[in-house]
Order: C-alpha cells, then structure tokens, then sequence
C-alpha cells in the first residue's frame, strides 16, 4: 500500500509519526495509501529547510528565477493525464473534470512566467531638486500555503508559482485526503530544475497547520477551505503577525430572469451545480427564479435533466458526475437532504440510496433538487458541499438581490438574462467578490484575482493574479539624492520642494 512521504530540500523523506491518515478511492471504498500526520517538530524543520534556501533564492534575478518556471510548465502540458488521473483516484471527479482543473492550474503558471514584468516598479525623476524616487516589490522569505480536497492540483498552483516566482520559498500543507497528485507534481516541480528547498510539501492535519501558523519564520499563509477554519487560520496567523489570506466557504446564487434563455440556463446549472458532486466553492446551489411562471418553467425543464445526470466513477467515460471525497461527507450531504425535507422543501429528484452495481461500497449520491426552499432552512443557510441544488422563488428582481446580499456568503454569483440594464445593475449592487453574466461559474483567468466578500474571505488579499503578486511581496520605496546635488547646512524641516 502506498505510504506519502513529504518533500523536504529536494528530497523524499519520510514521517516518523505514529499517527497516519488513510486514503480511499471513494469509488470503491478501499484503502489505496498511508499518510503519515507530521509531527510539529516535522514541521519545523521543513520550515527550517525552505528558510536556508529563501536568502539565496530571494537575491537570485528573476529572469533565472522564471526559466526553470517555463520548464514547470511544459512538464505539466506533458503530463496532464497522469495528473488528471491521480485527482480521480483519490478525490472521485470524473477525468474530464479533473483535466479543467489542471488546466486551471497551469494558467497560473503561465501568469508566473510573466513576473519580471509584474514586479517592475515605478521611478519618479526629480521629485525634489535633485531627488529621485522609485519603488520595487520584494519577496517575504517563507510562505506557507493550506490546501483544500476539492481541487488538489489547481488551488496549490494558484499560490505557489506566484509565491516562488516573486523570490520566496513555499512550504505546502496539502489536504490529507487526496495527496498523491500534489507529489506527483512536485516531483515535475524538482525535474523542471528549481533549487533545492524551494518548494517544500508536507503533509498534516491540525497539529501540521497550528506549527506552521505559530512558526515566526512563516512570513505570510494562503488558505482555501471552510469559513470556520479560515476565520480560524486568519485569526490565529495574524495573531503572530503574519500576512493571511484565507477564502472560506460560498452559497452561490443564480439569478433567472424571466427573460431568460431557459434552454442555456439549464444547460449552465447542471454543470454548475452538479459538476465535480458540487464539491466546489465556486458551485451554484441556489436557484433563484423571478415570478411564479418562471420558477414552474425552471422546474419543468430542470427536474428530468437532473433524474437523467449520469453518475459513475471516473473511469467511465460517460459519467457527468463521481462520487463525493469521503464516507463522512456522503453521510453529511445524505443529512442535509433529510433536514431539507424535515424542514418543509420540496423534494423533486432525491439523490439518496443511489448504488451502482460494483461500487456498492462507493461515496455516491445522487443529483438532488429541492423546490420552494426558504431562507430559514438550513439547506439555504449552509454550505452542503455536495450535489443538491435548492429553488428558491422571488417574487421580483429586488427580492432577490436582497436575498443574496443578506446572505454571509458573499463567494460568487450569476444572473441569467438577456436584458443589458438589468445584467449591469445586477454587477453593480450585488455584494459579491465575482460575478457571472450568463456565466455559471465566474472564475476569473489567471491575469484577474479569485476572491470572494463577506465571510467568503478573510484578509486583505484575493489570490493568484495582481492580488497575489502584491500579497507574496512588499512594497519598498527608495528617495535619493546623489553628492552633486547635495545642499550644504543641515535642513530641520521636514523634507518638501521648497
């Protein structure tokens, strides 16, 4: 069975710890690898490792900084299936699905390649007599990155590129769950040609994450994952004075216009909300239909598509959906569809008791929609994580703004219409980080910044893109005035034009 090692100074070493974590195929239900839970102390000596390489790394000019960055990214073209497959074997998603991530995640490392150009700074001639300003952005020296199991490949790429790319060295505590692409592509990461020590993986529950938030040679932390845990990561990283962005959780809204193409709003929601067994914070859980008419018409056209949704295991090749990550999670999102109904929602297609004829033992549900959901249920409150789509019908296009504004989530949202006016007041006063207009999934490419408002995010900071660029470096600023130009007499005054 397969034992994960963390990666530590170019090297596989391997944990000592006594406690270990064990990884499924939720296809099947079957143990397929160890996982060792790093011991505190493991941790800081990888942190200890990437410090002893940062100095170095961090002085090194960036345009040989980004050449073994561009070899990164030609392994990873090379290697997509390989990746892909791993994603499956351990996270559930069909192979397609996990594909879209990686290529996801490679855009990223596209961006990166471009940061000689992205942390050029400003030079102002002569702003006082003789006085020249300029600015330029530094690395911090050690970060850290906190990875969630929904997208093992792509939300690793969206920090660390970045991160290493401006002059830092990362340590990466991945989810416990899914391990085996992560290392598959360090391993790509170590053949591409960077220093030993740059890029560091261990591997960890709780005892892993409060050693890196506590250790004071962590300079600044990244984190995707639940919103009690980013609230928690955020609060105790910048408590020790750290730089945290941490992104937590989402319900996301879909507007639907009565206006709308229904045709292509189904086709949209399906993938959005169904997609991955809804494991994404970028998922589209809420239906929001405006006027009766428009709710039956959604229904009508919704409800066989999601009775017909082809769920199976991610080596056959007509499944739109997998199973979800664990036994745990099944039986929760199995939960949330028993409160819904508890709670008075009306259950048009019921996921539950799916089982597929040898992988009776797998995490499956099935696509579930729920209609006439209210805000008081706990289906619309909380975040399920899973494939359960709830309708909740408003009665005009200012109820449902409000709607979505008063939620605590503020990740992303989407309105579908063909109605211009309305599409563009919608961006305006929807209080959320991003927007789809006839976009499902308004994830934005890799030269924008991913981040969401509200209790979606905690920090300063969205990431990947400018935000990233901005939030692995520091901004120095530098005034001189060379001997030629030098006044004679001490000046008392604070420094001016005069």
């Amino acid at each position: 069975m397969n034992r994960i090692s963390n990666a530590v100074g170019g090297k596989l070493v391997a944990s000592s710890s006594s406690r270990v974590a064990a990884v499924f195929d939720p296809a099947t239900g079957t143990q397929t690898g160890i996982l060792p839970l790093s011991t505190a102390a493991e941790v800081a000596a990888v942190i200890e490792n990437a410090a002893a390489a940062a100095e170095e790394w961090g002085r090194t000019p960036v345009l040989k900084r980004v050449r073994p960055m561009f070899e990164f990214k030609r392994l990873l073209d090379a290697n997509v299936d390989a990746i892909a497959a791993a994603i499956s074997a351990e996270h559930g998603k069909t192979h397609a699905d996990a594909l879209g991530e990686v290529a996801r995640g490679i855009e990223v490392v596209d961006f990166a390649c471009g940061m000689p150009q992205l942390l050029k700074g400003e030079f102002s001639r002569n702003v006082g007599p003789d006085v020249d300003s300029w600015s330029h952005r530094q690395p911090l020296g050690v970060v850290a990155g906190i990875t969630p199991f929904n997208f093992p490949a792509m939300v690793p790429l969206w920090m660390y590129p970045v991160a290493i790319a401006a002059g830092n060295c990362f340590v990466l505590k991945p989810s416990e769950r899914d391990p085996s692409a992560v290392m598959l592509i360090w391993e790509l990461f170590r053949q591409a040609g960077f220093p030993d020590g740059v890029l560091n993986v261990v591997h960890g529950d709780k005892e892993a994450v409060d050693a890196i938030l506590d250790h004071p040679k962590i300079k600044a932390v990244s984190f995707v994952g639940s919103t009690p845990i980013a609230e928690y990561v955020y609060a105790r990283g910048t408590a020790k004075g750290k730089r945290v962005q941490a992104l937590g959780g989402a319900k996301n809204h879909a507007v639907i216009m009565p206006d709308a193409d229904m045709d292509k709003a189904v086709d949209a929601l399906m993938g959005a909300a169904y997609g991955s067994a809804g494991e994404r914070c970028m998922a589209i859980s809420v239906a929001v239909p405006i006027g009766e008419t428009t709710a039956d018409r959604l229904i009508e056209a919704l409800a066989p598509r999601v009775r017909a949704l082809k769920v199976g295991p991610a080596g056959d090749p007509a499944a739109e959906m997998g199973p979800v990550v664990t036994k745990m999670h099944q039986e929760k999102v199995l939960g949330y569809i028993d409160r819904g109904v508890e709670e008075g929602a009306e259950l048009v297609v019921d996921g539950r008791g799916l089982t597929l004829q040898g992988y009776e033992n797998g995490y499956f549900v099935g696509g579930t929609l729920f209609d006439r959901v209210t805000p008081n249920m706990s289906i619309y409150r909380e975040e399920i994580f899973g494939p359960v789509l709830s309708v909740v019908r408003a009665n005009s296009y200012d109820e449902a703004i409000g709607l979505i504004n008063d939620h605590e989530f503020g990740n992303g949202t989407a309105i579908f219409t063909r109605d211009g006016d309305a599409a563009r007041a919608f961006a305006d006063r929807i209080e959320i980080g991003m927007v789809g207009i006839n976009v499902p999934l308004p994830v934005p490419v890799a030269f924008h910044s991913f981040g969401g408002w509200k209790r979606s995010l905690f920090g300063d900071h969205s990431i990947y893109g400018p935000e990233g660029v901005r939030f692995y470096t520091r901004l120095k600023t530098i005034t001189a005035r060379w001997p030629t130009g030098i006044r004679s007499g001490a000046e008392f005054n604070f420094p001016s034009l005069k």
